[in-house]
């Protein structure tokens, strides 16, 4: 088979940068979730499935079918976005005239060789469509291992999560499969960001969920997109709750306990947040805009895409407080953000940060 090279620039499904996306700087690429493969990780691709020639490649022949190059921008749903990275690999309809997929396939799942076994699947109508690609290089070099190497899935245009890292089986299926996150975390199984595809339908009733915010203990319980906004909790217990897209706008939360907790894109908008607890929990996307945080203690917290404002007027360095309810977080001497948690912040958040924390302990 003649090797070929196919550079394509994937355009946008709407405007660049999603809807509630924050870039990163330009020399960061965020590291989410596992860093390493699980044990005994072979760089090997299995085809299986509903196809007529199962396969299992390595890199290096897969390196040999047809090569494209994509130039594409990345968009995690945790509200981070990268742009123009350059992936090179083997799109998937190159893949198909090697397979030869059966009549009956009609979707494919992406499945890790990782210790939770991650996977994603599409229609593959829909892999096909938005130029999925099998990437073995970034930049031109091998994909590292902490993003997937050496084999990973890329779909643009979707939330990053339908790329899977360490990438060792595509599977051909005549029904979907969920895949982990989807089944696992409610995350939204066509995940276009544009329409902000996060996450599916909230994880209990009302009934249920009114029982739980009267006893003000959430500890432990798995309450995807909770609404509990204009409430009044302070001294609400949820330590290692799953709180995903939970809704905490405009509540009361004074010394409400969060640690451990997972609040993956959860709302705290005009929240007070006087003395509550975030050390140790998962706050990537996590919105704070207008919250009073003084006295939060956010030690050991992931920040990856959380937002502390909700724009960046002129002079923001110079007035970080400009007046409550204006979008900017309340933060002063008494709110504990160690420095260990300041980087993985976008430029602008973490400016407004670093310059809060300053500006409170003058």
């Amino acid at each position: 088979m003649t090797k070929k090279m196919n550079l394509l620039k994937i355009e946008p499904l709407g405007d660049r940068l999603p809807p509630n996306q924050q870039l990163v700087a330009a020399e960061k690429w965020p590291v989410i979730g596992e860093r390493t493969p699980a044990a005994g990780h072979l760089p090997q691709l299995k085809i299986h499935g509903e196809v007529a020639a199962p396969q299992c490649l390595s890199v290096d022949q897969l390196e040999c079918l047809p090569q494209s190059t994509l130039q594409l921008d990345l968009h995690c749903v945790t509200r981070w976005s990268k742009f123009d990275l350059v992936f090179t690999g083997v799109l998937l309809a190159d893949l198909l005239e090697v397979i030869q997929p059966k009549s009956t396939a009609h979707y494919v799942s992406f499945i890790a060789h990782s210790e939770r076994r991650h996977s994603s699947s599409l229609t593959l109508a829909d892999a096909l469509r938005l130029k999925t690609l099998i990437a073995t290089q970034v930049g031109g070099q091998p994909l590292p291992v902490e993003h997937g190497g050496p084999i990973r899935n890329l779909v643009p245009n979707r939330y990053l999560y339908k790329s899977v890292k360490w990438l060792c089986e595509l599977e051909f299926l005549a029904e979907d499969r969920l895949g982990y996150w989807e089944a696992e975390s409610g995350y939204h199984n066509t995940a276009d960001p544009w329409l902000e595809q996060r996450y599916l339908a909230p994880s209990l009733d009302r009934r249920a969920a009114a029982k739980l915010l009267e006893s003000r203990d959430f500890s432990g319980h798995d309450l995807l997109s909770i609404d509990a906004s204009q409430r009044e909790l302070n001294g609400l217990k949820a330590v290692a709750a799953l709180l995903r897209n939970a809704n905490f706008r405009l509540s009361q939360l004074q010394q409400a306990d969060f640690s451990g907790a997972n609040l993956s894109n959860a709302h705290f908008e005009g929240a007070v947040l006087r003395g509550a607890n975030f050390s140790g929990a998962d706050l990537e996307g996590a919105c704070f805009t207008g919250a009073d945080l003084r006295g939060a203690n956010f030690t050991g917290s992931s920040l990856f895409g959380a937002s502390f404002f909700s724009a960046a007027p002129a002079g923001l360095a110079d007035s970080p407080q400009a007046g409550q309810g204006t979008g900017f977080a309340r933060i002063d001497q008494t709110t504990m953000i160690p420095p260990e948690c300041l980087p993985p912040l976008t430029p602008e958040q973490l400016a407004f940060v670093t310059t809060a924390l300053q500006l409170g302990r003058e």
